[in-house]
């Protein structure tokens, strides 16, 4: 067959053209991609309009819609960031959050790690009720727990630790917990079988493989609740004013933000400002971290 004719084949048989496969596969896909996009545009609304807000005093905000900074912008100032940056010790409130949010995240992931790898891997009688049991408790309502919880706190081993940044992170740990090895016994369950196999015919213990095998294997995951626990605690206000309260030099940034809407009302309009001020740092977690995060929530979703 002539040059020619294989031109003219291709073009009358477009499966056997390169370019006509990708033009077709694009046009295939063409109708998700825009269903994302506008599903994105609706979802970011609300968060475009805050950060519009943020930069508008309270007379344009109460008289006109944020939108319509998009055809006349102005009026636009940083005097909202400024009240807030300006508000007294807002860097030790940060770093309140930072003490609270760290400990907070590794000590759960931590025990996570260990438990989980002990429901996947270890067999030990009634793993299966407890792990039933250990599902069951993600959907208790946190405010059901603040009471009893506090009273504990109130005689831990003989001392009052409410108000303290130890009593904030056994709280978290406790209530982050659960979803924690749930998640990642999910994952670890998803390795292969014969890895662990082949180990523990040479010779590894449990350690062994838990800290040669299943750790390392298990970083997708592990980053993905390092971010889901990281962002909770963070942005974490309830939990902080039920076991911290009036202790002010152990508030974190969230108290520190929420009061600056008086007992009058007045000052809301500072929130917006404290709120993309507040997510500068999980931003930041997250961005590090996000290329293991869809990999780490969907592998252990389907158990293959």
């Amino acid at each position: 067959m002539t040059v020619e004719g294989r031109a003219q084949d291709a073009k009358e048989d477009p499966n056997r053209n390169p370019a006509s496969k990708r033009v077709i596969k694009v046009l295939r896909r063409a109708p998700v991609h825009v269903a994302l996009f506008a599903l994105l545009f609706v979802w970011l609304i609300p968060t475009i309009g805050l950060f519009i807000n943020s930069f508008r005093s309270v007379d344009s905000i109460n008289s006109t819609g944020w939108w319509t900074v998009l055809t006349a912008p102005s009026g636009l100032s940083l005097d909202n960031y400024r009240q807030v940056l300006g508000q007294q010790d807002l860097g030790s409130k940060f770093l309140n959050s930072l003490y609270i949010t760290i400990p907070a995240t590794l000590i759960p992931t931590m025990i996570a790690a260990f438990t989980a790898y002990a429901f996947a891997w270890m067999k030990f009688p009634g793993r299966t009720w407890l792990f039933l049991i250990l599902v069951a408790l993600i959907v208790i309502p946190l405010q059901t727990t603040f009471i009893p919880i506090g009273r504990f706190f109130s005689n831990f081993f003989g001392t009052n630790i409410n108000g303290s940044f130890l009593a904030v992170w056994l709280a978290h740990t406790a209530y982050g917990l659960p979803f924690a090895i749930y998640l990642l016994r999910n994952f670890m369950g998803s390795l292969p079988r014969e890895i662990f196999e082949a180990a523990y015919i040479d010779g590894a213990s449990p350690v062994t493989a838990f800290f040669r095998l299943a750790l390392p294997m298990s970083v997708p995951a592990i980053a993905s609740l390092v971010i889901f626990q990281f962002v909770f605690v963070w942005n974490d206000l309830l939990v902080a004013l039920i076991f911290i309260g009036g202790n002010t030099d152990n508030q974190p940034l969230t108290q520190s933000l929420a009061s600056l809407v008086n007992s009058f009302g007045s000052g809301w309009q500072y929130l917006a400002a404290a709120g993309f001020i507040a997510m500068i740092v999980p931003l930041l977690v997250f961005l590090s971290l996000q290329r293991f995060f869809v990999r780490g929530i969907s592998a252990g979703s389907v158990k293959g």
